[in-house]
């Protein structure tokens, strides 16, 4: 590319990470590609984390630094994709770092087939050895599966598992037009919460020419102590999410809603679904409320389908169909039982008792009973 385009932006987000910032940007300096920009957006840190990036562009002039007051990863991310120069868009956390080829094979992919979005694997990485990983410090995690490596080119939307795994932004290349001409971009909302839900949904969702590697060069950090996200300010922020790929279908690509809508609905139900079962127990009364109004609107939309056939992706199996309809049906019930998980049987039957009377503790009796 020209000197005034690199072939690659990376993106790296930034806030009071002076423990593991060094190996993250040394990961970076040292990337077989040299043709790329590592755009540090700094976000109010208040340790050396500032001091640290400006030492790296000191020394490299790849190194771009933007510093402002905290105001969210989102909006982090924002303002790093306005400043990109890049062809292609590369993320990396500021807690993770990659192997040393890997800007160099994902562009290498990405230019040979034209992709608007090329994704790999990755590997969860410990800072210490364990002998629960025999002693390692890397365990694979195949994001993406065989199935979907194996189909090479393809639309999202024509092979919807993809939709399914675990929403991770980086360890891929995006095409810096293709985002903008889909107006693809990350919702502003304060924290580092879920940010990631509505952006991969948007670029599968809008991708023509995706492809998927087996291959790992990404080091997902597991054990920073500061990244827990368990904490009430976050209990919403997936709905945040989730509200926000709806209203990206209805204003954005209204083209793309009869299509999509059924693997939205989906890919709400799995996020809430996986939310109310991290959530501390006094957490999750509140975010039942929501899932079972979402779940029937939802219903009531004819965006939950069940599936017709085993075969059938697009729809929900009768599991997950019997589920979502428990959801939107019983939230009273659910509520009290999520609160009570490991409590005993008395327990349990008082505090069915206290929050509905003896008609609520048939109804429980009744419920397990079609089970």
């Amino acid at each position: 590319m020209s000197q005034n385009q690199p072939l690659v932006s990376v993106l790296v987000p930034i806030c009071n990470v002076e423990k593991y910032l060094d190996e993250c940007l040394s990961s970076l300096k040292n990337q077989t590609l040299k043709d790329i920009e590592i755009i540090c957006i700094n976000d109010g840190s208040t340790d050396s984390s500032l001091e640290i990036i400006n030492r790296f562009a000191s020394e490299d002039s790849r190194f771009v630094v933007i510093d402002k007051p905290n105001s969210g990863y989102g909006d982090s991310m924002n303002r790093g994709l306005e400043s990109a120069k890049g062809k292609y868009i590369s993320i990396l956390e500021s807690d993770d770092f990659l192997d040393a080829d890997a800007l160099e094979y994902m562009a290498r992919q990405a230019e040979d087939n034209a992709l608007d979005l090329f994704k790999c694997n990755f590997w969860l990485y410990w800072s210490s050895c364990d002998s629960s990983r025999l002693n390692r410090h890397d365990a694979y995690f195949p994001a993406m599966s065989q199935e979907l490596i194996g189909m090479g080119v393809h639309r999202p939307i024509d092979a919807p598992d993809a939709f399914w795994a675990k929403p991770s932004i980086w360890s891929a290349l995006y095409r810096k037009d293709f985002l903008a001409s889909n107006n693809i971009s990350f919702l502003p909302t304060p924290g580092a919460s879920f940010q990631d839900t509505s952006f991969t949904f948007k670029v599968l969702a809008c991708a023509r020419r995706a492809m998927y590697s087996g291959k790992a060069f990404l080091h997902y950090r597991q054990d920073n102590e500061h990244s827990s996200v368990n904490n009430p300010g976050k209990v919403f922020c997936v709905c945040d999410e989730h509200h926000e790929m709806t209203r990206f279908l209805n204003e954005d690509r209204p083209d793309l809603k009869p299509a999509l809508d059924p693997i939205r609905a989906k890919v709400k139900f799995y996020n809430y679904d996986w939310n109310l079962n991290r959530l501390a127990p006094e957490l999750r009364r509140d975010f039942i409320a929501v899932f079972s109004s979402e779940m029937a609107e939802e219903l009531q939309s004819n965006n939950i389908i069940c599936a017709e056939a085993p075969f059938d992706r697009y729809g929900f199996n009768p599991v997950e169909f019997a589920r979502a309809k428990d959801f939107a049906e019983n939230a009273d019930l659910l509520a009290v039982q999520y609160s009570l998980m490991g409590s005993g049987k008395f327990n349990t039957i008082r505090e069915y008792f206290a929050a509905g009377g003896f008609s609520m503790v048939v109804r429980m009796m009744k419920r397990k009973l079609r089970r």
